[in-house]
This record gives C-alpha cells, structure tokens and sequence, in this order.
C-alpha cells in the first residue's frame, strides 16, 4: 500500500495551468511545482508567465532527508510560463501539442483562466456581456479540458481540474453589498454554473479511459487591488470562520485532485469557501 507522501507525490508528471500567472492560478502552479511535477504556466499576458516561471524556478525548494544524491538538499522548480488565450481553440491546441512535444505527455490540466468584470444587471444588461463572459469562463473550460483529453485517453489517466465559484450554486444576497462593492452578476453566476455541470458532464464521458475530471469552487478570495477594504471586512464577518480567503486556502483542495490521492474522485466540485455556503 502506498504511502501517504507517495500518494501526493507527482514527480515525473506534466500539468498545465491556464491564467497561472496571477493569483488562485499562480498558487495552484505552485502547488504542482512543488510536488514535484513539471508545470507550464499560460495566460494571454506571456510576458508575466514568463516572469512567474522565472521567480519560481529561482526559488529553491528543501528536500527531504535523506535527500538522494547525499550533498543536495535542495532542488528548483520545473516551470515554463507561455502565452495563450484560452478561448481560442487553435492557441489551446497549440499550447497542449508544445507540452506534449516538450514532455511527451500531460497529466494535469487546470482550467484556470476565466473571471468577469463588474457589468449591467438585468434589464439593461448587454448582451455582448453575457456572451463574454461564457466564452471567458465556460468556453475556454471545454477548449482546455477537450485538448488535453485527447492526450490523455492514450495514457489511459489523467486529471482535468475545472475552476469554478461559489456563484455556480448560491444566489446574490444583495443586502450585504453596498455603494462602491463588486458582486457576481447574473453573467458570470450562469457561467460558473455552466462549468460546474460541464464538469460532471465530461467525467462521466471520460471515465471509461481512466480520466478524472473535477471543480474546485472558491468562496471569497480578495484580490489585492480589486476588492475595497470595506468589503473585505463585510466578507470576513459573513464567514463562519471569521476571514476571508487566501490563494494558498486552494492549494489542499487543487493537491489532491491532480494526484494519485484523489484518483477515486471524479464529478465532484470542491467548494473552499469556509463555510460561507454553510449558513
């Protein structure tokens, strides 16, 4: 029986996280990275992947001891950062035959990259809106998970993570949003829960070829920058647990769907939102 460390381990393994250059997406590349895979970073902005490869490659990471080898006791970061969009299937083609022609294979792929900006509400909405935000988020899920599948049914494994919200399955509580706060519209609340069932669709179609394909759905993780203070307090007083989150609250949850830990787990979405979902 395997160990726990072995369980978790994913030396020799190749992972691909798209929007990995910035916040949840960095901290699950991190995680990967740091288990012991060989992780390709990618986003629209290939400049800053390249530049968060760079810091973490620099960044040596203590081994256990006893190490192999005797004198090393560190070792660096396997990571490439790339660009590509994720809502265009030739550039997601493109990026996925790069790894596999680098790598000779992919076992992980976390389609990461999505998000959505404050927007019209119904009934002024815009359309041009809504659909934006479906390509950006449930879109580029299907284009990312369809490209690595395809690798992956050869290898008879592998593990497609999907992101996606707390806003897949609660509704907007108006009331605890005030003037100048940001909140979920109805656009992106559509295309979380369409990745969601994406999600559970697709595990079900490719589970017959040892693919396991999950959701990890964020609560409140503040972005520096985007969230007002104020609204950050209102967050932490709303959870049960008293603070709101942090992009390495993700690192557990992304841990285990991407290793052999979690290899009996597929359909599922993972929510890490401290219980916020929980009142």
């Amino acid at each position: 029986m395997p160990t726990v460390q072995q369980l978790f381990d994913l030396s020799g393994r190749v992972a691909i996280v798209t929007g990995g250059g910035t916040h949840l997406g960095r901290a699950m590349a991190e995680t990967l990275s740091e288990l012991g895979a060989a992780v390709y970073i990618a986003s629209r902005r290939g400049d800053l992947c390249q530049q968060v490869a760079a810091e973490l490659r620099a960044r040596p990471l203590p081994l256990p001891a006893p190490s192999p080898g005797g004198r090393g006791t560190v070792r660096r970061l396997d990571v490439t950062g790339l660009a590509c969009d994720a809502t265009n299937e030739a550039q997601v083609n493109a990026l996925v035959r790069r790894v596999v022609d680098d790598r000779g294979r992919i076992d992980v792929m976390v389609a990461n990259a999505g998000g959505g900006r404050p927007s019209s509400y119904p009934p002024d909405g815009k359309l041009s809106e809504f659909m934006e935000t479906i390509e950006v988020n449930m879109v580029s899920t299907y284009l990312c998970a369809q490209a690595a599948a395809r690798e992956m049914v050869s290898t008879k494994r592998g593990s497609i993570i999907a992101l996606g919200s707390i806003a897949a399955t609660l509704g907007t509580d108006k009331r605890i949003y005030g003037k100048g706060f940001t909140r979920s519209g109805p656009h992106y609340m559509a295309a979380k829960g369409g990745v969601l069932m994406l999600t559970r669709a697709l595990a079900c179609e490719w589970g017959e070829h040892g693919i396991t394909v999950n959701c990890i759905s964020p609560g409140q993780v503040p972005k520096p920058g985007v969230v007002v203070p104020e609204q950050v307090e209102q967050f932490r007083q709303m959870n049960p647990l008293l603070r709101t989150g942090t992009p390495e609250d993700l690192k557990g949850a992304v841990a285990l769907l991407a290793s052999d830990a979690g290899r009996w787990i597929t359909g599922q979405n993972i929510v890490v939102d401290g219980g916020w979902s929980a009142w």
